[in-house]
């Protein structure tokens, strides 16, 4: 089976246009090389892919016939993912929670001081 299409069937990615594009851009490796779209996959693989700023590692169990349902995605693949991979995307979770998007406005009066006081120390 193709990588994009097992991606897609065990629900990494919701299309498989977005797993070919992931695999495009490089994001996905088969046993440590960068995998095109169209590699083949084979039980025991190991499969390295970067979303959402989380490195997922996983082992091919089984090939599935189609997409399957989320309860069964682990008779397929085995997720050896560290859990500290999930720990540092929840302090870059808090991170950005503190930082106002753009297009929110003017920086406040204590930003702009913050702000002047950054480009003080710097020169």
């Amino acid at each position: 089976m193709r990588i994009d299409k097992f991606l897609w069937c065990i629900r990494y990615y919701k299309t498989r246009s977005i797993a070919t594009n992931a695999c495009k851009k490089g994001h996905v490796k088969v046993n440590g090389l960068t995998a095109k779209p169209s590699r083949d996959i084979y039980i025991t693989d190991k499969i390295e892919l970067r979303k959402d700023q989380i490195n997922y590692k996983l082992t091919v169990n089984e090939i599935p016939p189609n997409r399957v349902g989320a309860k069964l995605v682990d008779i397929y693949r085995i997720d050896t993912t560290p859990k500290e991979a999930f720990e540092t995307k929840e302090l870059l979770k808090y991170a950005k929670d503190y930082y106002r998007k753009k297009g929110t406005g003017r920086p406040t009066k204590k930003d702009r001081r913050d702000i002047d006081e950054y480009t003080d120390e710097s020169e």
